[in-house]
């Protein structure tokens, strides 16, 4: 049973669907009027066989056969009518939920779960065409199959019986298709999602499966899954032939039994000539839905699966609350009893960190591979939630601070400089519309890249590949610092920062972090060269998560290098 916080964080999807309820109404007041004038087909073929065919009057024919093709007109329209209203609705649907899905995409990523990355949008896609669709159309005919049926018990019991029967049999032919197909469409499903995931992970790192040839083995590892989904599909595919294939033949014998029903029941005198036609086109119209069914079933199953995982998604979801808009910044960051570990992590990263870092100074992280450097700055970025104590900027928990509002503030650049498909100006601004010329070009000045970037094919205008392919790594990681000094942050966070630089580019990168510590910005940065910590007021060691030593620059400097030279090279390796 689900907790009434559960309910809260499923609200977006309860809430798209609805929007429908409007809709739906209408489209099911069109379905009543478009069912109700299809009753004109029978009343015109027995007005055909027991009057005009008897009195063989032409005029008579003509009012019919116009009458009969203007209801028919009429209900083309209200059928269109119908299609529009699901296609409008459908676009609500998409633009209610659209950028949550969105934003939950990226929280999954952000916690490290697993999963084809873009799975969720796949999956709204698929919700958003069953629902706008052909698959509402269907079950919203269903309530008209005992409208039909009934109408046949008028015109003979025995004729409705039979419809009735064969009804009966075509459900559970349905319902046994259902049952020998649904783990099979499962699995194949599940298998289909985690190839297309695999194929994804190994496109992004695609130069180094090139390089160390894995290309044999990943395409092994993909192919059994591909293959799981093709083995499943062939299951569920031939068990679905044989009852389709039982279907048709069960609804093909109903509809000889209605013709000779039918005849019978005109040779002794219970019915009138003209009712056997009527009778095949009621009978066909009330087991149509069944048919439909039918043929949506594997798309109406597809949905429903997909459902289920967007409900997933959303459920895992915690949308951000909003904040109030917090001043400015002074910089002060303080970590209160911050324990963390991430999602499956055996053991804490993080054990119980407790310190201050004031305005304006600059605090250099170094320490052995597996320190927890990385990821306590991201928990100071507010990226992750620490599993218990409190990161604060002036105060205010970094995590619940608006996003938004929160990075025009404090500026992060992660070991791995990613760039996106774009200018370089986009990039730098971070692809905002209402950025101003002067305050990127000025960033990109202060980072030392605009010399660079003016030697780009375009200047600031230069396209980018996916994730700024066109550019090399050193290349990346000076625009990516443009990126992280836009706007004069009054925080900057920097991992590795000179990873990838060469001599210009470090001295390129000291000159930058001189300007923003010359105008008061709050800079910390891990790195594991000592000369990136030249201007730094203090450095902090830290060591299987915990913090070794921290204060003055030199005092940690002296007390390393003093009676801990091995643990110094350990430290900055």
């Amino acid at each position: 049973m689900k907790t009434a916080s559960s309910q809260k964080e499923t609200a977006p999807l309860a809430e798209a669907l609805a929007l429908g309820k409007q809709s739906f109404l209408f489209v099911g007041l069109f379905s009543l009027a478009s069912n109700l004038l299809y009753l004109a087909l029978p009343i015109y073929t027995n007005q055909i066989y027991s009057r005009v065919l008897t009195s063989h009057s032409g005029s008579t024919l003509i009012v019919l056969t116009v009458g009969a093709a203007l209801v028919f007109l009429v209900s083309g329209i209200l059928d269109n009518f119908r299609g529009q209203v699901l296609i409008n609705y459908g676009i609500a649907f998409d633009r209610k939920l659209a950028s949550g899905t969105f934003a939950a995409l990226f929280d999954l990523v952000v916690r490290r779960k697993g999963g084809s990355q873009a799975q969720a949008l796949r999956d709204l896609d698929t919700v958003r065409s069953l629902i706008s669709g052909q698959g509402v159309a269907v079950l919203l005919d269903l309530p008209w199959i005992p409208v039909f049926m009934g109408i046949l018990f008028v015109i003979d019991p025995w004729i409705g019986a039979l419809t009735f029967v064969g009804g009966a049999i075509l459900l559970l032919l349905a319902f046994l298709q259902d049952r020998a197909t649904h783990d099979a469409l499962k699995q194949q499903s599940q298998a289909a999602i985690k190839s297309y995931s695999f194929t994804d992970q190994a496109l992004r790192n695609a130069e180094i499966v090139r390089a160390l040839g894995m290309l044999p083995t990943l395409g092994a590892a993909w192919a059994h899954y591909r293959q799981v989904s093709l083995q499943m599909g062939v299951v569920a595919g031939q068990r679905s032939s044989f009852y389709s294939t039982s279907i048709r033949f069960v609804r093909m014998m109903i509809q000889i039994g209605i013709i000779a029903l039918g005849a019978w029941l005109i040779i002794i005198g219970n019915i009138a000539s003209g009712l056997l036609f009527a009778n095949m086109i009621l009978s066909s119209r009330a087991l149509a839905p069944i048919d439909r069914i039918m043929g949506s079933w594997k798309s109406l199953l597809d949905g429903l699966q997909a459902y289920r995982r967007l409900e997933e998604v959303l459920d895992s979801y915690e949308p951000p609350v909003p904040a109030t808009q917090l001043p400015t910044p002074t910089g002060n960051i303080g970590f209160e009893n911050v324990s963390f570990a991430p999602a499956g992590a055996p053991n804490l990263v993080l054990v119980n960190l407790r310190f201050q870092i004031l305005p304006g100074e600059m605090v250099g992280i170094i320490g052995p591979s597996g320190a927890g450097k990385s990821t306590m700055l991201r928990l100071m970025c507010g990226i992750w939630k620490p599993n218990s104590g409190t990161v604060r900027l002036d105060g205010a928990d970094v995590y619940s601070w608006d996003r938004a509002d929160f990075g025009r503030h404090v500026a992060y650049q992660p070991q791995d400089t990613e760039l996106f498909a774009g200018t370089v100006r986009a990039n730098i601004c971070r692809f905002s519309t209402s950025a101003d010329d002067a305050d990127i070009v000025a960033a990109a000045k202060a980072a030392g890249a605009h010399e660079l970037i003016l030697r780009l094919p375009h200047g600031y205008e230069t396209q980018l590949g996916e994730a700024g392919t066109t550019l090399s790594a050193g290349q990346r990681q000076r625009v990516g610092l443009a990126r992280t000094l836009y706007g004069n942050p009054k925080v900057i966070v920097l991992d590795e920062p000179n990873a990838n630089l060469d001599a210009d580019g470090e001295a390129a990168l000291l000159k930058a972090l001189e300007g923003a510590k010359a105008r008061g910005a709050t800079i910390v940065m891990v790195s594991h060269k000592p000369s990136m910590f030249a201007i730094a007021d203090k450095l902090m060691v830290l060591r299987s998560g915990q913090i070794n030593s921290y204060g003055p620059r030199e005092e940690v400097l002296r007390a390393l290098q003093g009676s801990q030279r091995p643990a110094l090279a350990e430290a900055q390796s």
